[in-house]
């Protein structure tokens, strides 16, 4: 009888587990609380639903915030992309390099644009729509394609040019969780440094200081940028990753 008893416990005890493990098959997110990896392509021809539009870095002191006048001229990253919009009142809007195409058809330097996004910092908006004020067209930040080209990393940093650079600084910038990452010049040359880098140069990061600063980076019809190496006052240049290679 005990010996049945026993059978009969076992064999519903393996019902059970089996019926667990078809339900975590069925429910993945039952048996794992652990984010999944990204969903493989569609199989059908099905499109998938549109993504909200969301900043993939908000920092904790951002507000969504607004802004709108006439372009003065694009900015560039050292890459040579084009990542940003000077507009006549100083205001410095930001957007990922991968628009820079999009936002360069759809606004030229002297047209008017209202741009609304999250901002950080006073007088910078990095910004999610980008509007023409003329002709209402729109462009709004959303991840590239997953299959869009990538250049290899052993490639990366290829077509980078040696560059000195020194003027008056116009503002800082920021990087994507609000730290101060370089310059904008008068001029409108960006200066990048690393965020640890910058924090030790307070007084070089103000409205109104001259600096100076050697790097690697890209010039061409849009302006110029470059990541600094060395980075200071003109004829005091601090080498900013040990030994030299300027």
């Amino acid at each position: 009888m005990h010996a049945t008893v026993s059978l009969i416990r076992s064999a519903v005890g393996l019902a059970l587990i089996a019926g667990a493990v078809g339900c975590a098959a069925q429910n993945p997110g039952a048996a794992n609380t652990e984010a999944p990896p990204s969903p493989p392509a569609l199989a059908n021809d099905a499109a998938p639903p549109p993504r909200a539009v969301l900043p993939r870095k908000i920092p904790d002191s951002a507000v969504v915030s607004s802004a709108a006048g006439v372009v003065k001229r694009y900015t560039i990253n050292p890459e040579g992309d084009i990542d940003g919009l000077l507009l006549a009142d100083d205001t410095l809007i930001n957007f990922p390099p991968h628009l820079g195409g999009q936002v360069a058809a759809t606004v030229a330097p002297g047209e008017s644009v209202r741009a609304t996004g999250f901002s950080a910092s006073a007088g910078s908006l990095r910004a999610q729509q980008i509007a023409n004020a003329a002709s209402g067209r729109t462009v709004i930040d959303q991840p590239p394609p997953a299959d869009t080209p990538r250049l290899p990393k052993a490639l990366r940093g290829v077509g980078l040019v040696k560059l000195d650079v020194s003027g008056r600084v116009l503002r800082a910038t920021t990087a994507p969780r609000g730290e101060p990452d370089g310059v904008l010049l008068a001029d409108g040359t960006i200066v990048k440094l690393t965020p640890p880098v910058a924090l030790q140069f307070p007084n070089l990061l103000q409205a109104g200081a001259t600096i100076a600063a050697r790097g690697y980076g890209t010039r061409n019809r849009y302006g110029a940028a470059l990541q600094a190496t060395s980075f200071g006052t003109p004829g005091h240049l601090t080498s900013l990753y040990g030994t030299s290679v300027d």
